[in-house]
């Protein structure tokens, strides 16, 4: 493995080297001459409850000096035998919860205390022995309004396969907690995470004060990436910012090695303000005095904001071209739409200049001309990077192939087509994306949740955006009859009556019409922390849907042209039946708003029950392609992964 020029120290906690005068808390008497490949996490902590735990802690608090010292590759580490509490991965969840210091997007989070964000993050980061081990770290710093998450994916996966130790922490998550921190291009293991957590949790837990109170949510996970990154001994940590950029929690690295800032647009104005000049200053605000940076191509007023604050602090700033399709040598980018080219343009120019800037660009490149064939490493990466949730398309596994790669001529397929877009140039993108698979014209990473039996017993296999999945036969393809479906959700504060149109009329020119439209309310909630094995109820009684109503109306206007009205009665009987199975590949007739007669959409309680109303309706007509496109929140995106996965 390639590592950077500084030089480390052994430490250790699941045997990798920690970094120079750094420290942390241990709970165990455990002496050890090798330590073990993996830790049963049983072993690390009791069963007392929650409750138990936040009402107050009673051990012994032992912090020591940890230096490293290379033994013949042996270690002697000492835990206090008083342990975190909990060994449950749903009790951390509830613990998680507990941050949460508002209910919904769009609420100001009110934190007590005298001191600012980054006041805070800095004495957190102190209490855990963190804050000058963070300053060793080689960080990737990236904010931006889209592409943000690609663009780290990309960029882990690059330097990855260049053979460096990756750690990357990205959000939000989706299915569960841990996808926001990978190392080496995996989810941290349950175990190492319950580790991890519980060490940070009780060190915090122990100095609150008035003024310092607990961290709340998103900064609680910003410091244990942190502290993961620096234990993991990572080579490269490449951080995503959460919100913004100036003020964000991620924004107490003091010196990463480049930052890069994303496709600039209007999102999160309730913070960030209301013009893109004030949108792009809060980004920009990731830059550090003559530190390296990159950008994608931006509207004029944006640009011209990032060249003012890059100018203010001597930032050598400079735009990253979209990535040339003919660099990957045949291969086919892993993430798919037009919109990843400009992502992984950026993360090439972000990945180089971190190789030259650590001393490892010639080790990984035979080539220094501007022009010349990207490295095979990024080759690779670029070909591989896999992310949940952007451009993903999973085959439910009522409609997996047989073993000869043919469906069953018992049911109909079902095809789920996922993208988080939640802002106007996303969604447009999301609908360009959408068009071009469903009309056979682009790639598409075919996804299955299907068993490792099944996947194994198909003939032609391909591996895109994480997931195994397989070619079908065009022929067999041609004797389906394709409806195409929306199942729809999305904040009040991401401006339905913006995302709906753009959506609409893109996929038009293209082309593609939906028949139907589903609204449904989301399975996540701003104050809940679930887990992928959260358990999930199929209906949830005296839900309020009134939001899904009201998507629904502008949908009908959008189509139609006319604003229906729903009575009170209408919308209760709505929300108690299911529409029939005919109603998703039947013909609509005609949709006369004035009547309060909607065949082109319906508003359905649960997701669960939806996705079990979506395979009840394609069992029953084998004729059929049901190929429904999932978008206008990431948590919906989220929430139909866990249930897939089921």
């Amino acid at each position: 493995m390639l590592v950077h020029s500084n030089t480390t120290l052994n430490c250790g906690i699941f045997g990798v080297l920690h970094f120079r005068n750094c420290q942390f808390s241990m709970r165990k008497k455990w002496s050890f001459t090798s330590l073990p490949a993996s830790l049963n996490i049983h072993d690390l902590t009791g069963n007392n409850d929650l409750h138990q735990m936040t009402k107050g802690l009673r051990y012994a608090k032992m912090s020591s000096q940890v230096k490293g010292k290379t033994v013949s590759n042996a270690l002697t580490t000492e835990y206090e035998e008083n342990l975190p509490l909990s060994s449950s991965y749903e009790n951390a969840m509830q613990a998680l919860s507990s941050l949460i210091t508002r209910q919904k997007r769009g609420e100001q989070s009110q934190i007590a205390g005298r001191y600012g964000k980054l006041q805070r993050m800095s004495m957190y980061l102190k209490i855990l022995g963190l804050e000058d081990c963070i300053a060793e770290l080689k960080v990737i710093h990236v904010s931006g309004t889209k592409g943000k998450g690609s663009t780290c994916t990309f960029c882990e996966a690059i330097l990855r396969e260049c053979g460096f130790r990756t750690g990357l922490f990205t959000s939000p998550h989706l299915i569960d907690v841990r996808e926001r921190f990978r190392i080496n291009g995996l989810d941290i293991t349950e175990d190492k995470f319950l580790f991890y957590f519980w060490e940070c949790w009780h060190l915090l837990r122990e100095n609150v004060t008035e003024d310092l109170p607990m961290p709340p949510l998103f900064q609680f996970l910003t410091v244990l990436a942190f502290k993961i990154f620096v234990c993991e001994q990572v080579d490269v940590a490449i951080i995503e910012v959460g919100l913004g950029g100036e003020t964000d929690s991620t924004n107490v690295i003091k010196e990463p090695v480049v930052c890069g800032v994303t496709s600039l647009g209007m999102d999160h104005m309730e913070v960030l303000g209301n013009t893109l000049n004030d949108i792009a200053f809060h980004k920009a605000g990731i830059f550090k005095p003559q530190i390296p940076a990159f950008t994608v191509p931006q509207l004029s007023e944006a640009m011209s904001v990032l060249q003012d604050r890059a100018l203010e602090l001597m930032v050598p700033l400079e735009v990253a071209a979209p990535l040339d399709i003919e660099k990957l040598k045949g291969l086919e980018l892993s993430l798919s739409g037009d919109h990843q080219l400009v992502n992984a343009g950026l993360a090439v120019s972000l990945s180089e200049c971190w190789l030259r800037r650590t001393g490892n660009w010639e080790k990984v490149s035979h080539n220094d001309g501007q022009g010349a064939d990207l490295p095979d490493a990024f080759v690779r990466g670029l070909s591989t990077a896999h992310l949940l949730g952007r451009a993903q398309i999973v085959y439910d596994i009522s409609s997996v192939p047989n073993s000869s790669g043919l469906f069953e001529n018992s049911s109909g397929e079902l095809i789920f087509y996922l993208d988080g877009a939640h802002t106007a140039e996303s969604m447009e993108a999301c609908a360009k994306w959408f068009s071009s698979v469903v009309k056979g014209s682009g790639n598409s990473s075919l996804s299955s949740m299907s068993s490792t039996t099944k996947i194994n017993n198909m003939e032609e296999v391909v591996q895109r955006n994480g997931y195994i999945g397989h070619k079908m036969e065009k022929t067999k393809q041609a004797n389906k009859i394709s409806k195409q479906i929306l199942l729809f959700n999305c904040m009040e504060v991401r401006h339905p009556q913006v995302l709906l149109p753009r959506l609409v009329s893109t996929c038009a020119s293209s082309g593609t019409h939906f028949s139907k439209a589903l609204f449904v309310p989301s399975v996540s909630t701003y104050s809940k922390v679930m887990s992928g094995s959260s358990f999930i109820p199929l209906a949830i009684s005296g839900k309020d849907l009134s939001w899904q109503f009201s998507l629904q109306r502008l949908w009908e206007r959008i189509i139609h042209g006319a604003d229906p009205v729903l009575e009170k009665s209408s919308m209760k009987e709505s929300t108690e039946i299911l529409p029939p199975c005919k109603f998703l590949y039947e013909d609509a007739p005609l949709c006369s708003p004035a009547e309060e007669c909607f065949a082109c959409s319906a508003v359905i309680p649960s997701l669960p029950l939806t996705i079990k109303w979506l395979r009840d309706s394609v069992q029953e007509n084998p004729s059929i392609r049901v190929q429904v496109l999932v978008t206008g929140s990431l948590h919906l995106v989220g929430d139909v992964l866990k249930l897939l996965k089921r």
